[in-house]
């Protein structure tokens, strides 16, 4: 089977989701025994269609344009047994460049008007075009986002060249945060394994579309996270690409989002086999307290007091945000008891290792 992978996203260097996935897609594909080509359509020129029907008439089949799309794209998919579209979520759609691409697939289509079996008016191919599947992600956290898009690639469809898969995944930009490791791992798996299914079979399982699928969080916490997270970019000044190249850390304000982002920055596998429970004493203009109830596979946060936790710290609120996001070098602060810290101090240390 000859596939070609045509990527409309245009980050780069890890930060594209789009990409992510669709590596992991190819992977699978190609392991099933496919020959595999992407093409980055940020590396390529491709111009609009300017609706002069050249390609119709004078020169039917061929584009008056000569550029990549004339001279490479459009050659490969008339060639190709199957093309993967993989474009980000824009407004409910495919962004620009993936949409720039598809009005260039004009001269596969004769002028002339038909009618199907239903009555519908529709220009016949001129020759045979690859079957099709469709992948795409987003940030919001709910599938639905996916809805009007699916609708629109539906009255794409032609039974000579039908969809036969919609990969879409949601908050994707989460699945790259460290506590999603293990599901990340999966959902990519998953993806690797739809591909070898769309080459062995035309179609991906249910159960791989699932797994495809899994959610990581509720909409109210991933509304919240992300309110959190844009005000520190904000505050900061920086796109999303510089906050994370800098390595910078989203601020809470008060002690409900503190407890909501605190276990994203967590070693939880320093509680081992048991539970480590982590209190703060917040002092200073908020006199508040928390506690973290920790194991190697969740954390769970709890406002108030515990009667027996392994680690205190009792610290002004400011100065421990100034710690977190890393305005204030934490042993410096320790060491001239700006805060304290009771209990087993080298479980606070592997707590709170980094890259862990």
């Amino acid at each position: 089977m000859k596939v070609i992978a045509i990527n409309s996203s245009p980050r780069i260097g890890g930060h594209s989701k789009t990409e992510m996935m669709l590596n992991s897609l190819v992977h699978g594909m190609r392991n099933a025994g496919a020959e595999v080509e992407i093409i980055n359509l940020r590396d390529k020129k491709i111009n609009n269609c300017i609706g002069c029907f050249t390609c119709w008439s004078k020169t039917p089949g061929k584009c008056i344009h000569k550029d990549d799309m004339t001279k490479e794209i459009f050659p490969k998919w008339t060639e190709a047994d199957l093309v993967v579209h993989a474009t980000p979520l824009y407004n409910h759609t495919m962004n620009s460049t993936m949409s720039t691409l598809m009005e260039r697939f004009l001269p596969a289509i004769q002028p002339f008007f038909e009618e199907d079996e239903d009555g519908k008016t529709f220009h016949p191919l001129r020759s045979k075009v690859p079957k099709a599947v469709w992948l795409s992600v987003c940030g919001f956290p709910e599938d639905s986002e996916f809805k009007t898009f699916s609708t629109y690639l539906k009255s794409l469809t032609r039974k000579e060249a039908p969809i036969v898969a919609e990969i879409f995944r949601a908050d994707a930009e989460s699945l790259v945060n460290h506590l999603y490791t293990d599901k990340l791992k999966d959902v990519l798996d998953a993806t690797s394994k739809a591909g070898m299914e769309l080459v062995a079979s035309g179609k991906i399982t249910k159960d791989t579309m699932s797994r495809i699928k899994q959610p990581l969080h509720n909409p109210q916490r991933f509304a919240k996270l992300g309110n959190i997270f844009w005000k520190s970019c904000i505050a900061e000044g920086v796109t999303v690409k510089e906050f994370s190249e800098k390595g910078l850390v989203p601020r809470a304000e008060t002690v409900e989002e503190f407890m909501l982002l605190f276990p994203y920055g967590v070693n939880s596998k320093a509680a081992g086999d048991g539970k480590v429970v982590l209190q703060f004493d917040f002092n200073g203009k908020t006199n508040e307290s928390c506690y973290f109830d920790i194991t190697k596979d969740n954390i769970e946060a709890k406002k108030g007091g515990n009667n027996s936790p392994e680690v205190l710290i009792k610290a002004p609120f400011d100065l421990w945000m100034d710690i977190m996001t890393q305005k204030a070098d934490g042993e410096k602060m320790f060491m001239e008891e700006k805060y304290t810290v009771s209990g087993d101090l080298s479980l606070m240390l592997e707590l709170f290792k980094k890259d862990a």
